[in-house]
């Protein structure tokens, strides 16, 4: 994950020294707007203030104004340009943003001021993972982790990288090194397991959820994980608060995460769309069911007229929201959405959700509830039968968390909730582990 803007330059002294003091304490606190009125207070005595200028920027990232975030840390650049803290944290923005040669420009203009920088460093490693150059990424990354050994993010993105790459003994030996110095990292601890569970260490990844319950008692994480190691007690769909967790942690570096995973539901979602949705013109309400970050939202926008997003996450509909599109964002659980919106929707499309997923049965019948006549639903699931043949189980809960999907079985929950199956197609999804993930691309129409 990209080093966020968690660490700041100590005020430069002038009249305004103790205001900034006072405005630094209300955001390390959380106290964002206290902290954003305590800022403006400094700049509107002392407009070309770098420190107040850096750090409202960082504030308005947190808050998801990534705009607004740029061009007050470029303000402050030009006023102190030999911060190196100023062009790092103006690289993340960029990165945030999508910008990402910008993004690289700024991680490489901080170090070479400051060489010292491992924060930057780190980021750079990740921005070159996300731009597909892994052999760059990789060197980057050892880099930071041989300067700082006790530096948790580098550990964690190398071995993160390592697991992309099917490098598995690899990325558990990163995970172990890392954990003695970040004991309670929970992104550590989740790969490890899963990376035992993926080379068939079971028992293992066992001892990994367990030990991270008893440290933990009820941690979702660890709950989840465990249930789909053992096979027991696994839940008919994931927690709420597994969901919620497992998103709000990956929100600030998840588009870059997913771009390493070659990832497509969005682009197999709206191609199927394309084939069932008909001409494109502007004119349906839509339902981004499971929203994220946004990505659907640019692919969708040829047929809406009214563009909603629901999301359990909050920090995902944040992201959602910076990146624009949307009419409308909620946070909710959505099957529960479905329910009190009635019947509104020309199309609902959820790409890579119903994962977390299990038994599909509630889904379904929310979903042909929320249609209009002739409404399409559109969707990815992940395929539990995709090497040919009928499995024995409806849906599996796999060790990374997510279910997978019969085709037959998603086909005949479809039809029971009065659904016509227009397409049931196999797709890649993205990978993991280095391998391929197979899923079904699946669309219905109600009467």
């Amino acid at each position: 994950m990209p080093n966020d803007h968690a660490s700041v330059a100590e005020p430069a002294t002038s009249p305004n020294g103790q205001r900034l003091q006072q405005a630094m304490q209300c955001h390390g606190s959380g106290r964002l707007d206290e902290a954003e009125a305590a800022y403006r207070g400094v700049l509107a005595d002392e407009p070309a203030n770098p420190d107040a200028l850096h750090l409202l920027g960082v504030l308005q990232a947190q808050r998801g104004r990534h705009d607004e975030a740029a061009t007050l840390i470029a303000a402050a650049i030009a006023a102190n340009p030999l911060e190196a803290m100023f062009h790092n944290n103006f690289g993340n923005v960029c990165s945030e943003s999508g910008r990402l040669a910008e993004a690289e420009a700024s991680y490489l203009r901080a170090l070479q001021l400051d060489g010292t920088r491992v924060d930057a460093l780190n980021n750079l490693g990740v921005l070159l993972g996300a731009r597909g150059d892994a052999q760059g990424a990789e060197k980057v990354l050892r880099r930071v982790v041989e300067l700082a050994p006790d530096f948790a993010d580098a550990r964690q993105n190398l071995a993160n990288h390592l697991f992309r790459g099917g490098r598995l003994a690899e990325a558990v030996q990163q995970c172990v090194d890392g954990l003695v110095v970040a004991p309670r990292s929970a992104v550590l601890r989740r790969l490890l397991g899963v990376s035992y569970s993926m080379l068939g260490m079971k028992d293992e990844a066992i001892a990994v959820w367990r030990a991270w319950l008893q440290a933990e008692p009820g941690n979702a994480l660890a709950e989840h994980h465990l249930r789909a190691c053992t096979g027991e007690d696994v839940p008919a769909r994931a927690a709420d608060a597994y969901v919620q967790r497992v998103f709000d942690g990956f929100a600030a570096s998840f588009d870059a995460k997913l771009a390493a995973l070659s990832y497509r539901a969005p682009e197999l979602v709206a191609q199927a769309v394309a084939r069932h949705a008909g001409t494109p013109q502007r004119d349906l309400e839509v339902l981004d069911a499971g929203c994220g970050t946004g990505l659907c939202a640019p692919l969708l926008a040829p047929w809406t007229r009214h563009l909603a997003g629901v999301d359990l996450s909050a920090g995902m509909l944040q992201k959602a929201q910076a990146r624009g599109g949307y009419d409308e964002l909620v946070q909710a659980e959505l099957v529960a959405f479905l329910r009190e919106r009635g019947r509104r929707w020309d199309l609902i499309v959820s790409a890579d959700t119903l994962c977390y997923f299990g038994a599909l049965e509630a889904f379904a019948a929310a979903a042909a509830q929320a249609l209009r006549p002739q409404g399409r639903l559109v969707f990815t699931v992940e395929a539990l039968d995709a090497a040919g043949g009928e499995a024995a189980a409806d849906h599996r809960l796999l060790e990374h968390g997510r279910y997978s999907h019969r085709r037959g079985y998603v086909q005949g929950v479809l039809q029971a909730a009065g659904l016509d199956v227009l397409e049931t197609s196999g797709a890649v999804l993205r990978t993991e582990g280095g391998e391929p993930v197979h899923g079904w691309v699946v669309a219905a129409a109600a009467h």
